[in-house]
């Protein structure tokens, strides 16, 4: 910094004004500095500004890595068909956080542990989002009492337990109650069977209980638990799921309902190669409403939730913390979801 000062004839303070606010130095002298920074190969040191500043200028994302080879490996036109839950989210976030001035880092691997891996992150940034189940609560209770924290995709919890963090979610439950109601209602389910997952998450636990609330006030009968359980909802897991629901003893339920889009477009193969026709003999619905789910045939029936907004709200609550423009009890965020009708129920296109 003293050499580009040097070589352009100006002042450390200028040099420091035209990395921090442009637009108060004048046009000529901002290019002169500019150049003899390229010329000297100089760039500002965000650890020296985080120093002077107590800032980092950096929000931080921290969630398991739920990669999907089968989506990943997707081939068509449309480049956002491989884009799933996280990505969207990591989309929304990173545009909110460089509309204020800030970067993104992303953490997405539990190696080491995921205690390791949120302290790594807080040490780094000047506040951060963690996906809901991560890590354990208390342990984000003590590091927001430093900085600002955001639970995404998990309701607060009970009030003897420490919860100190903002919140945002979606409304789980009445989504899959609505879809749920939509496939007994509209289409005359009476044999649903709910496919979630091994370890549930907060999203899910709240979009069984909404498939339980919707059959029960349908007086349709099911159990107390969902049909099956996998340990990864991805499409490989989905189709297998479909293939054991396909060869159960008994009548064949008349609609599989899946706790994410992943499994369902996975179940959708799979009973195409058997033969099984949707939604003629099967009708098969997801959630989520990642892009991929508008582009299988045929178009998969969700709930579409706003991952982009969870991700712009995340940021802009940690902004709000940061600028103290926010400041007092934690908040908790609840987004609405909307059911999308498509041709997997038997509705046709997008209704």
């Amino acid at each position: 910094m003293y050499d580009v000062a040097e070589r352009s004839g100006v002042s450390i303070a200028t040099v420091s004004r035209v990395y921090r606010n442009a637009e108060s130095v004048r046009a000529d002298t901002r290019e002169r500095v500019l150049a003899a920074a390229r010329e000297l190969g100089y760039v500002p040191s965000g650890n020296a500004r985080g120093l002077a500043s107590r800032s980092t200028g950096v929000l931080g994302l921290c969630f398991p890595d739920y990669s999907d080879s089968d989506a990943e490996a997707a081939e068509t036109e449309d480049d956002d068909a491989a884009m799933l839950y996280s990505d969207q989210i990591i989309r929304g976030m990173e545009r909110a956080a460089r509309r204020h001035g800030y970067a993104l880092l992303i953490a997405a691997s539990l190696k080491g542990g995921p205690e390791s891996l949120v302290a790594k992150v807080a040490g780094r940034v000047d506040g951060f989002a963690v996906l809901a189940r991560t890590v354990p609560t208390s342990e984000l209770d003590v590091i927001s009492q430093r900085q600002p924290v955001v639970m995404l995709a998990g309701p607060r919890e009970g009030a003897d337990t420490a919860d100190h963090l903002d919140h945002i979610e979606v409304a789980n439950f009445d989504g899959q109650r609505e879809l749920t109601r939509h496939l007994i209602e509209d289409h005359g389910v009476r044999r649903p069977a709910y496919v979630g997952s091994s370890e549930e998450s907060p999203d899910v636990q709240a979009r069984f209980q909404g498939f339980l609330a919707a059959c029960r006030d349908a007086g349709v009968e099911v159990g107390d638990r969902p049909v099956l359980r996998v340990g990864m909802m991805t499409q490989a897991e989905g189709a297998h799921a479909a293939e054991v629901l396909c060869e159960r003893a008994g009548e064949r339920p008349d609609a599989f309902v899946f706790a994410n889009d992943q499994m369902a477009v996975g179940a959708l193969h799979a009973l195409e190669r058997r033969g099984v026709r949707v939604p003629a003999d099967v009708l098969v619905t997801g959630f989520d409403g990642i892009p991929l789910s508008r582009l299988v045939r045929p178009s998969l029936t969700t709930v579409h939730q706003p991952m982009l907004r969870m991700g712009e709200a995340a940021a802009e609550l940690l902004v709000e913390r940061l600028n103290g423009t926010r400041a007092g009890d934690p908040v908790s965020l609840m987004l609405p979801v909307a059911v999308v009708r498509r041709a997997s129920c038997g509705c046709g296109e997008g209704r």
